[in-house]
């Protein structure tokens, strides 16, 4: 499948939504939380189980996205949004074959694996070319699209609760609103599949692939896991995906045991209005705070995240559980941190290595993603589990876990401190046969190989 090419006087404003169909659908892994009570319930599952699906659809979608950022490069956003349609429908219809038997292991294997796949695919599908089309608003071209993301839980969670308080909580429910989900995605998704163009070559790409002096650095794929500045960045993202992430997946549980000894104990419907809330915070953070990293620099917004990060979880741990507007107010601006750094991130990997692979890039970064999305849950959900086991309950279940995540906060403001330019010896041009690779045209072809 071609890269469709767009046509002389195509609005690159066309593109943006067709990035939005892919991530307001794929974004619905957000609203799983939504999804983890009726299952504990209907399958007897712990809340550690129950997170199962949910984080190994965060593994495959790091995993995926970097093992197929090269590929996704070469072949194009609508090859990519394709495999991304495919996949993530098939883990919906898997996920209610699954449901529909009473069988766990086949939801983790349908949402997870399969769905994850999608996910990375999906996610990673319209980045480069999104750069490629507003070289002047990286920031805000990305936050676009990636607030999609964010805010794909805001429609999912409302929705699925909609559905199973309708179809049931029990294991017939939950299939049936697995089943609806996977058709009505694919239909979305099918959109962004048929809009999306890539732009026509620029006039500063000459003839044989090098840039001009003013097109800025170019680093491969290969060349950036060389660096130091990549590796910083793996420590940033990892570290603020984790602290936030770990909210996220056990939001819906979350709020209800901070408040379910006070007088304004929260229900299930409130709780599924929380995760959307949150759904809200994370999409605005994503177009709001890209859009401010164009203004005031990527290092400079990462430094908002991850300092004012420390103070959120502070005032959660010292004061949440007495006051459920702080609580709330506190878990927003948290998760806006969460989604901005997600839409900062292919921005800042812009402003360092490039436009050349920066799709690749950012896909290879997204293993911090992955790495994430097994720590936030875990840590979350096992030392919840440990501390019921000791007869605790309420916020005394979660303020461990708040503690660690403001000192992972913390070493991820120390990274982002030590992240330079990148040394002109890893660029493109400098990369030669005296130094143990090819040359530029030979490293060109392997790289796309």
């Amino acid at each position: 499948m071609s890269p469709p090419i767009a046509p002389v006087g195509w609005s690159r404003w066309l593109v943006p939504p067709a990035a939005l169909s892919i991530h307001l659908s794929i974004g619905q892994a957000y609203a799983w939380s939504v999804f983890k009570p009726p299952l504990e319930d209907a399958l007897g599952l712990s809340g550690t189980q129950s997170a199962l699906p949910f984080q190994l659809g965060i593994v495959m979608l790091g995993l995926s996205a970097a093992f197929g950022g090269t590929l996704v490069e070469r072949r194009g956003p609508r090859w990519a949004m394709t495999v991304a349609l495919v996949c993530f429908s098939s883990g919906f219809l898997l996920s209610a074959l699954g449901a529909a038997t009473g069988q766990f292991w086949l939801i983790v294997f349908g949402y997870g694996f399969v769905g994850g796949i999608g996910l990375g695919i999906g996610y990673i599908s319209p980045v480069s070319t999104l750069i490629k089309w507003f070289p002047d608003r990286p920031g805000m071209a990305t936050g676009i699209a990636i607030m999609g993301f964010g805010g794909g839980a805001l429609i999912a969670s409302p929705w699925s609760a909609q559905m199973l308080e309708s179809f049931g909580s029990d294991t017939s429910g939950i299939a049936l609103a697995f089943l609806v989900h996977g058709l009505s995605y694919a239909v979305f998704m099918l959109l962004g599949v048929l809009l999306v163009r890539v732009p026509r070559p620029r006039a500063e790409e000459r003839a044989d692939g090098r840039a001009t002096a003013t097109a800025g650095p170019r680093v491969s794929a290969r060349q950036a896991l060389r660096t130091p500045q990549f590796w910083l960045l793996w420590v940033v993202l990892c570290t603020n995906v984790t602290a936030g992430i770990g909210i996220l997946e056990k939001a819906a549980p979350m709020i209800t045991d901070f408040f379910a000894d006070t007088s304004t104990p929260v229900s299930a419907t409130a709780a599924a209005g929380f995760v959307a809330l949150l759904s809200a915070a994370n999409m605005a953070g994503r177009i709001g705070w890209s859009s401010t990293s164009d203004l005031i620099g990527r290092k400079n917004i990462y430094r908002v995240y991850l300092g004012a990060g420390v103070l959120m979880y502070a005032l959660i741990a010292l004061a949440g559980s007495s006051s459920k507007p702080l609580f709330v107010l506190c878990a927003l601006v948290i998760l806006s941190f969460y989604g901005g750094g997600f839409a900062t991130i292919p921005a800042y990997l812009k402003d360092l290595f490039g436009t050349y692979q920066v799709g690749a890039i950012h896909g290879r970064l997204l293993t911090a993603w992955s790495t994430a999305g097994v720590l936030g849950p875990l840590i979350v959900n096992w030392i919840a589990d440990r501390q019921e086991e000791a007869g605790k309950h309420g916020a005394e279940l979660y303020g461990t876990s708040l503690l660690i995540m403001m000192g992972l906060l913390v070493i991820g403001f120390a990274a982002n401190e030590l992240v330079r330019p990148v040394h002109p010896s890893h660029h493109l041009d400098a990369v030669t046969p005296e130094k143990g690779a090819p040359d530029v045209r030979r490293h060109q072809q392997s790289e796309s190989a």
